[in-house]
Protein backbone atom coordinates (compact mmCIF):
# COMPACT_ATOMS: atom_id res chain seq x y z
CA UNK A 1 0.00 0.00 0.00
CA UNK A 2 1.44 3.15 -1.13
CA UNK A 3 1.16 5.95 2.07
CA UNK A 4 3.72 8.59 0.46
CA UNK A 5 2.72 10.16 -2.78
CA UNK A 6 4.54 13.71 -2.55
CA UNK A 7 8.54 13.97 -2.41
CA UNK A 8 10.65 17.27 -2.27
CA UNK A 9 13.87 17.53 -4.04
CA UNK A 10 16.26 19.94 -2.64
CA UNK A 11 18.02 22.12 -5.58
CA UNK A 12 19.11 25.45 -3.96
CA UNK A 13 22.49 24.44 -3.17
CA UNK A 14 25.43 27.26 -4.33
CA UNK A 15 26.75 24.55 -6.35
CA UNK A 16 30.43 25.67 -4.85
CA UNK A 17 32.52 23.03 -5.54
CA UNK A 18 30.94 22.43 -9.35
CA UNK A 19 32.50 25.83 -9.74
CA UNK A 20 35.77 25.31 -9.16
CA UNK A 21 37.64 24.52 -11.98
CA UNK A 22 39.29 21.16 -13.11
CA UNK A 23 41.70 21.52 -16.04
CA UNK A 24 41.60 17.76 -16.16
CA UNK A 25 38.49 17.30 -17.07
CA UNK A 26 36.67 18.57 -20.28
CA UNK A 27 33.26 19.43 -20.86
CA UNK A 28 31.02 20.39 -23.61
CA UNK A 29 29.46 24.30 -23.84
CA UNK A 30 26.47 23.57 -22.35
CA UNK A 31 28.09 21.68 -19.15
CA UNK A 32 30.47 24.53 -19.18
CA UNK A 33 27.63 26.86 -18.76
CA UNK A 34 25.64 24.80 -15.97
CA UNK A 35 28.88 24.12 -13.97
CA UNK A 36 30.19 27.99 -13.72
CA UNK A 37 26.24 28.96 -12.66
CA UNK A 38 26.39 25.92 -9.92
CA UNK A 39 23.35 24.22 -11.53
CA UNK A 40 24.06 20.94 -10.49
CA UNK A 41 20.50 19.69 -11.44
CA UNK A 42 21.13 21.02 -14.88
CA UNK A 43 23.94 19.67 -15.92
CA UNK A 44 23.83 17.57 -18.95
CA UNK A 45 24.61 13.88 -18.34
CA UNK A 46 24.25 12.12 -21.97
CA UNK A 47 22.08 15.12 -22.91
CA UNK A 48 19.79 15.03 -20.33
CA UNK A 49 19.85 17.36 -17.50
CA UNK A 50 21.26 15.60 -14.30
CA UNK A 51 17.66 16.25 -12.24
CA UNK A 52 15.62 14.14 -14.87
CA UNK A 53 17.37 11.09 -14.26
CA UNK A 54 16.56 12.04 -10.11
CA UNK A 55 13.17 12.51 -11.11
CA UNK A 56 12.78 9.44 -12.91
CA UNK A 57 14.00 7.76 -10.16
CA UNK A 58 11.08 9.14 -7.91
CA UNK A 59 8.60 7.97 -10.45
CA UNK A 60 9.70 4.68 -10.66
CA UNK A 61 9.18 4.61 -7.04
CA UNK A 62 5.60 5.50 -7.80
CA UNK A 63 5.88 8.97 -6.15
CA UNK A 64 3.67 11.32 -8.41
CA UNK A 65 4.15 14.79 -6.90
CA UNK A 66 7.47 16.70 -6.93
CA UNK A 67 8.13 20.15 -5.16
CA UNK A 68 11.73 20.92 -6.39
CA UNK A 69 13.15 23.87 -3.85
CA UNK A 70 14.95 26.38 -5.63
CA UNK A 71 16.42 29.45 -5.86
CA UNK A 72 14.69 33.01 -6.73
CA UNK A 73 16.62 33.05 -9.56
CA UNK A 74 15.78 29.60 -11.07
CA UNK A 75 14.17 30.74 -14.81
CA UNK A 76 16.46 27.69 -15.91
CA UNK A 77 15.09 25.08 -14.32
CA UNK A 78 11.27 26.12 -14.85
CA UNK A 79 11.69 27.36 -18.29
CA UNK A 80 13.40 23.76 -18.80
CA UNK A 81 10.33 22.15 -17.43
CA UNK A 82 7.67 24.14 -18.82
CA UNK A 83 9.29 23.05 -22.33
CA UNK A 84 9.67 19.46 -21.30
CA UNK A 85 7.03 18.49 -19.07
CA UNK A 86 7.35 15.58 -16.93
CA UNK A 87 4.87 12.54 -18.16
CA UNK A 88 4.37 11.03 -14.69
CA UNK A 89 5.20 13.91 -12.00
CA UNK A 90 3.38 17.00 -11.54
CA UNK A 91 5.98 19.25 -10.65
CA UNK A 92 5.78 22.29 -8.13
CA UNK A 93 8.81 24.99 -7.62
CA UNK A 94 9.09 25.96 -4.48
CA UNK A 95 11.26 29.19 -3.61
CA UNK A 96 13.87 29.23 -0.58
CA UNK A 97 14.98 32.86 -0.62
CA UNK A 98 18.34 32.49 0.98
CA UNK A 99 21.19 29.39 0.82
CA UNK A 100 20.25 28.89 4.70
CA UNK A 101 20.79 25.19 4.93
CA UNK A 102 18.59 21.81 4.42
CA UNK A 103 16.72 22.57 7.57
CA UNK A 104 15.27 25.82 5.62
CA UNK A 105 14.37 24.06 2.57
CA UNK A 106 12.67 21.68 3.73
CA UNK A 107 10.46 24.33 5.96
CA UNK A 108 10.05 26.25 2.88
CA UNK A 109 8.08 23.85 1.39
CA UNK A 110 5.85 23.30 4.07
CA UNK A 111 2.90 25.11 2.98
CA UNK A 112 2.89 22.50 -0.16
CA UNK A 113 2.87 19.35 1.73
CA UNK A 114 -0.23 20.35 3.00
CA UNK A 115 -0.12 18.00 5.95
CA UNK A 116 0.76 15.12 3.92
CA UNK A 117 3.75 12.76 4.66
CA UNK A 118 6.68 13.58 1.87
CA UNK A 119 10.22 12.34 0.82
CA UNK A 120 12.57 14.63 0.94
CA UNK A 121 15.91 14.40 -1.14
CA UNK A 122 19.07 15.43 -2.98
CA UNK A 123 18.92 17.07 -6.38
CA UNK A 124 22.39 15.69 -7.22
CA UNK A 125 22.63 12.37 -5.61
CA UNK A 126 20.62 9.96 -7.70
CA UNK A 127 19.19 7.33 -5.12
CA UNK A 128 17.95 3.66 -5.72
CA UNK A 129 14.44 3.23 -6.83
CA UNK A 130 14.16 0.20 -4.32
CA UNK A 131 15.38 2.70 -1.76
CA UNK A 132 12.87 5.45 -2.61
CA UNK A 133 10.17 2.53 -2.54
CA UNK A 134 10.42 1.35 0.50
CA UNK A 135 10.93 4.44 2.02
CA UNK A 136 7.33 5.76 0.46
CA UNK A 137 6.14 2.57 1.75
CA UNK A 138 6.80 3.38 5.43
CA UNK A 139 4.08 4.41 7.56
CA UNK A 140 6.09 6.64 9.84
CA UNK A 141 9.39 8.88 9.53
CA UNK A 142 12.60 6.98 8.20
CA UNK A 143 15.51 7.01 6.27
CA UNK A 144 18.13 4.89 4.33
CA UNK A 145 21.06 3.98 5.66
CA UNK A 146 23.40 3.01 3.41
CA UNK A 147 27.02 0.76 4.97
CA UNK A 148 30.08 3.34 3.49
CA UNK A 149 32.08 0.38 2.16
CA UNK A 150 28.91 -0.70 -0.25
CA UNK A 151 28.70 2.69 -1.58
CA UNK A 152 32.05 3.16 -2.02
CA UNK A 153 32.10 -0.45 -3.92
CA UNK A 154 28.83 -0.25 -5.97
CA UNK A 155 28.76 3.97 -7.02
CA UNK A 156 30.87 6.86 -7.90
CA UNK A 157 31.54 8.23 -4.51
CA UNK A 158 35.12 7.98 -3.23
CA UNK A 159 36.20 6.81 0.41
CA UNK A 160 37.49 10.29 1.25
CA UNK A 161 33.63 11.82 -0.07
CA UNK A 162 32.00 9.02 2.09
CA UNK A 163 33.84 9.44 4.87
CA UNK A 164 32.13 13.14 5.43
CA UNK A 165 28.71 12.22 5.10
CA UNK A 166 26.40 12.06 7.93
CA UNK A 167 27.08 9.33 10.21
CA UNK A 168 24.43 7.59 11.86
CA UNK A 169 23.71 4.99 14.88
CA UNK A 170 20.81 2.91 15.01
CA UNK A 171 19.28 1.20 17.75
CA UNK A 172 18.51 -2.93 18.12
CA UNK A 173 14.77 -1.99 17.14
CA UNK A 174 16.04 -0.68 14.14
CA UNK A 175 15.25 2.89 15.09
CA UNK A 176 17.48 6.36 14.41
CA UNK A 177 19.86 6.47 17.65
CA UNK A 178 21.69 9.38 16.42
CA UNK A 179 23.41 11.39 13.70
CA UNK A 180 26.02 13.72 13.04
CA UNK A 181 26.62 15.89 10.14
CA UNK A 182 30.08 16.64 8.70
CA UNK A 183 31.66 14.15 11.02
CA UNK A 184 35.03 14.75 12.81
CA UNK A 185 37.75 11.94 13.36
CA UNK A 186 36.38 10.16 16.00
CA UNK A 187 32.52 10.82 16.01
CA UNK A 188 30.49 7.54 16.62
CA UNK A 189 33.02 4.49 16.73
CA UNK A 190 31.44 1.30 15.97
CA UNK A 191 30.69 -0.87 18.60
CA UNK A 192 33.66 -3.20 19.14
CA UNK A 193 35.90 -1.74 16.69
CA UNK A 194 37.75 2.17 16.31
CA UNK A 195 36.74 4.45 13.97
CA UNK A 196 39.83 4.04 12.44
CA UNK A 197 39.04 0.96 11.63
CA UNK A 198 35.98 1.85 10.10
CA UNK A 199 37.51 4.29 7.82
CA UNK A 200 40.09 1.53 6.64
CA UNK A 201 37.07 -0.42 5.74
CA UNK A 202 35.64 2.28 3.57
CA UNK A 203 38.66 2.72 1.79
CA UNK A 204 39.74 -1.06 1.02
CA UNK A 205 36.16 -2.84 1.73
CA UNK A 206 36.41 -6.50 1.35
CA UNK A 207 34.00 -8.79 0.03
CA UNK A 208 33.25 -10.22 2.86
CA UNK A 209 32.59 -6.84 4.83
CA UNK A 210 29.74 -6.15 2.30
CA UNK A 211 25.85 -6.76 2.98
CA UNK A 212 24.85 -9.95 1.23
CA UNK A 213 23.85 -9.10 -2.61
CA UNK A 214 20.27 -7.40 -2.20
CA UNK A 215 20.18 -8.28 1.72
CA UNK A 216 20.81 -6.06 4.64
CA UNK A 217 22.35 -5.73 7.96
CA UNK A 218 19.00 -6.66 9.34
CA UNK A 219 18.93 -8.68 12.99
CA UNK A 220 20.03 -12.02 11.97
CA UNK A 221 17.39 -13.41 15.12
CA UNK A 222 14.41 -11.61 12.70
CA UNK A 223 13.99 -8.65 15.54
CA UNK A 224 13.85 -5.39 14.32
CA UNK A 225 12.01 -5.40 11.49
CA UNK A 226 8.93 -3.36 10.47
CA UNK A 227 5.75 -4.47 9.45
CA UNK A 228 5.89 -4.10 6.41
CA UNK A 229 8.70 -6.82 6.19
CA UNK A 230 11.14 -3.69 4.60
CA UNK A 231 14.91 -4.48 6.06
CA UNK A 232 15.50 -2.22 8.70
CA UNK A 233 19.04 -1.25 9.94
CA UNK A 234 20.69 -2.58 13.96
CA UNK A 235 23.28 -1.08 15.46
CA UNK A 236 26.77 -1.81 14.62
CA UNK A 237 26.60 -5.51 15.43
CA UNK A 238 29.99 -5.45 12.83
CA UNK A 239 32.40 -2.88 12.13
CA UNK A 240 30.23 -1.09 9.92
CA UNK A 241 29.85 2.77 8.81
CA UNK A 242 26.51 3.39 8.60
CA UNK A 243 25.65 6.68 6.63
CA UNK A 244 22.73 9.00 5.55
CA UNK A 245 22.58 10.12 2.04
CA UNK A 246 20.13 13.01 3.20
CA UNK A 247 17.29 10.63 1.98
CA UNK A 248 14.06 11.11 4.35
CA UNK A 249 10.21 10.09 5.14
CA UNK A 250 8.96 13.31 7.32
CA UNK A 251 5.80 14.00 8.31
CA UNK A 252 4.29 17.26 9.73
CA UNK A 253 6.51 16.67 12.81
CA UNK A 254 9.19 18.41 11.24
CA UNK A 255 8.35 21.67 10.73
CA UNK A 256 8.58 22.67 14.43
CA UNK A 257 11.86 21.62 14.88
CA UNK A 258 13.24 22.64 11.43
CA UNK A 259 12.17 26.25 12.70
CA UNK A 260 13.46 25.74 16.12
CA UNK A 261 16.73 24.30 15.40
CA UNK A 262 19.84 26.54 16.44
CA UNK A 263 22.48 27.55 13.18
CA UNK A 264 25.04 25.32 13.03
CA UNK A 265 29.07 26.27 13.04
CA UNK A 266 28.85 26.52 9.29
CA UNK A 267 25.99 29.41 10.03
CA UNK A 268 23.13 27.20 8.26
CA UNK A 269 20.09 25.37 9.50
CA UNK A 270 21.11 21.70 9.04
CA UNK A 271 18.29 18.97 8.53
CA UNK A 272 20.19 16.42 10.58
CA UNK A 273 20.00 19.03 13.43
CA UNK A 274 16.35 19.37 13.17
CA UNK A 275 16.24 15.23 13.15
CA UNK A 276 18.12 15.24 16.30
CA UNK A 277 15.62 17.70 17.76
CA UNK A 278 12.74 16.20 16.63
CA UNK A 279 14.23 13.31 18.41
CA UNK A 280 14.11 14.84 21.83
CA UNK A 281 10.84 15.70 21.31
CA UNK A 282 9.55 12.04 20.51
CA UNK A 283 9.33 11.64 17.29
CA UNK A 284 11.01 7.92 16.37
CA UNK A 285 12.79 7.43 12.64
CA UNK A 286 13.25 4.13 11.06
CA UNK A 287 16.45 2.87 9.67
CA UNK A 288 15.70 1.00 6.69
CA UNK A 289 19.19 -1.18 5.57
CA UNK A 290 19.83 0.30 2.48
CA UNK A 291 21.95 -1.08 -0.60
CA UNK A 292 23.83 0.77 -3.73
CA UNK A 293 24.74 2.31 -5.91
CA UNK A 294 23.86 5.66 -5.04
CA UNK A 295 25.56 8.53 -7.69
CA UNK A 296 26.93 11.79 -6.75
CA UNK A 297 26.99 14.73 -8.91
CA UNK A 298 29.48 17.30 -6.83
CA UNK A 299 32.36 17.74 -9.15
CA UNK A 300 33.08 18.20 -12.50
CA UNK A 301 35.07 15.09 -12.99
CA UNK A 302 31.72 13.40 -11.87
CA UNK A 303 29.75 13.77 -15.20
CA UNK A 304 32.69 11.75 -16.56
CA UNK A 305 32.57 8.78 -14.45
CA UNK A 306 28.16 9.15 -14.45
CA UNK A 307 28.17 9.49 -18.45
CA UNK A 308 29.42 6.14 -18.19
CA UNK A 309 27.06 4.52 -15.92
CA UNK A 310 24.19 5.90 -17.36
CA UNK A 311 25.11 5.45 -20.97
CA UNK A 312 22.25 3.38 -21.45
CA UNK A 313 19.41 5.14 -18.99
CA UNK A 314 16.87 6.45 -20.40
CA UNK A 315 15.18 8.53 -17.66
CA UNK A 316 11.11 9.23 -17.84
CA UNK A 317 10.07 11.92 -15.12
Amino acid sequence: MRLTSRAVVLARGLGTRMREADPAVTLTAEQQRSADAGLKPMVPVNGRPFIEYVLGAIADAGIGCVALVVAPDHGVIRRHFEDHAPSRLAISFVVQDAPLGTANAVLAAEQWTAGDPFLVLNADNLYPVRALSDLASLDEPGLPVFDAADLVRTGNIPAERVRAFALVETDDDGYLRRIVEKPREGDLPPEGGSHEAAVRLVEKPREADLPPEGGSHENREGSGRSSSNIPVASAFRRKDLLVSMNCWRFDSRIFGPCRDVARSPRGEFELPDAVTLAMTRGVRFRALTARGPVLDLSRRADMIDLARRLETASPRP
